[in-house]
């Protein structure tokens, strides 16, 4: 209606004056309701044309989407195991810190493996400590078998240089016998050495060993342990979290209810522009938005991304061959915009409903100097009529309180 309005001061108005001050003709004598037409129509077409013109000029090269959302994150509460609740610290609603304990499951199994890794560990540290005392042990074996091999050895030889002085005196079985001895002191000092070196190795490699493993146990026990216990990942609000003392709560069938991160949805908002807009949409690009939660209030906002695929063009690999047909609706281009000013979007609340229009700026091209005078002209009045989208967008933040609560009755 604006659009005609403006196309109609300068049409039909010239072609009324030219009838009424050039040809003589007045309103209700030779022009009428019957011969209007007749009496206008070169103003009343060229109105037409212009208006058509017009509009289809200001709604490609400022578009305007009426799917703009305050999209936000939800995530879902989820143990990491499958268990019987045992403690809830939390309402239906709340507001959550990083960090906060939402809901605790039974812990008893998880509970009694991290007590056995413990008693584990302390077993370990005492047999160290039994190994300890094995090498002293150890070590006066080997002394005492030192000992007993230098008396008999010296035993030996006593008898030995007594037979060689007077062969005879020893009888050769004796000394035969003292040489079975010596050797068996011998064999029982190796093996003192050899149970030494056992023992030693046992304290400095074998133990260690099952202490290490003993302690990796208790981290895995310990790590069980803390999957019964449900944390928030990051500060935010819970909603519809009724859950309960009782209730079970499966990781892949039932989540315990929803966690919104703080400042969701207060960043930006998505569009989805028409797809003819597509080679006019650029990052960079000024735009407005009027919302449904927050009305009479135009938003300042800059266009920071333009998606370069249409969601209706997915598939997903399968046993079927595509068909183009199942994209029945066309999709939209999705388009991100932020407040231009901090704090734009304080007060509109998540996931509300907005209107947007993006306007084109050829600012820089036209002061580059690089283009024609036909093609500026061109130019500037391809950025002016954006002021006709921009006073739409006005009477539409004024007029929608009254259409969503009158005409709408909502």
């Amino acid at each position: 209606m604006l659009e005609l309005l403006l196309c109609s001061i300068l049409t039909i108005l010239p072609d009324y004056l030219f009838r009424r001050y050039v040809q003589g003709k007045h309103l209700g004598k030779e022009i009428t309701f019957y011969s209007v037409w007749f009496e206008l129509r070169w103003g009343i077409v060229s109105c037409l044309m212009l208006t058509i013109g017009l509009i289809t000029l200001i709604f490609y090269f400022h578009p305007s989407s009426t799917t703009a959302t305050l999209f936000f994150r939800t995530v879902p509460i989820l143990p990491e195991t499958v268990g019987r609740v045992a403690e809830v610290d939390l309402g239906v609603s709340e507001a959550v810190d990083k960090g906060a304990v939402l809901f605790k499951l039974d812990s008893s199994k998880q509970e009694a493996a991290l007590e056995t890794a413990r008693r584990q560990i302390a077993e370990v540290d005492a047999a160290m400590v039994s190994a300890q005392t094995d090498v002293t042990r150890a070590e006066a074996q080997i002394q005492e078998a030192k000992s007993a091999h230098k008396q008999a050895v010296d035993e030996l030889q006593v008898k030995s240089e007594l037979q060689r002085r007077n062969p005879g005196i020893v009888p050769q079985r004796d000394i035969e016998k003292l040489q079975v001895a010596v050797d068996g002191r011998q064999a029982t000092i190796d093996a003192a050495v050899a149970a030494k070196q056992s023992t030693e190795a046992r304290v400095s490699t074998l133990l260690p060993a099952q202490k290490a493993s003993a302690e990796a146990a208790l981290a895995q026990a310990q790590v069980e342990y803390d999957k019964t216990i449900v944390r928030a990942g990051f500060a935010g609000r819970v909603e519809q979290f009724s859950l309960r003392v009782g209730d079970i709560v499966n990781p892949l069938m039932r989540p315990a209810g929803i966690l919104i991160p703080e400042g969701a949805g207060r960043r930006g908002l998505q569009a989805g522009f028409p797809q003819i807009e597509a080679q006019v949409l650029k990052p960079g690009m000024v735009g407005e938005a009027v919302c449904i939660s927050k009305p009479w209030t135009v938003i300042p906002l800059v266009v920071t991304a333009v998606q370069d695929y249409i969601a209706t063009g997915q598939f997903r690999g399968g046993e079927q061959l595509l068909d183009a047909q199942s994209a029945a609706r066309p999709g939209t281009i999705l388009v991100s915009l932020e407040p231009i000013y901090e704090g734009g979007l304080e007060g509109v609340t998540a996931g509300s409903t907005c209107v947007v229009n993006a306007y084109t700026s050829n600012h820089d091209i036209i002061s580059s100097g690089q283009v024609g005078w036909f093609k500026s002209f061109a130019l500037h009045a391809i950025d002016a009529v954006g002021v006709v989208h921009a006073m739409l967008l006005r009477i539409q933040a004024l007029l929608l309180p009254i259409q969503t609560l009158v005409l709408t009755g909502h």
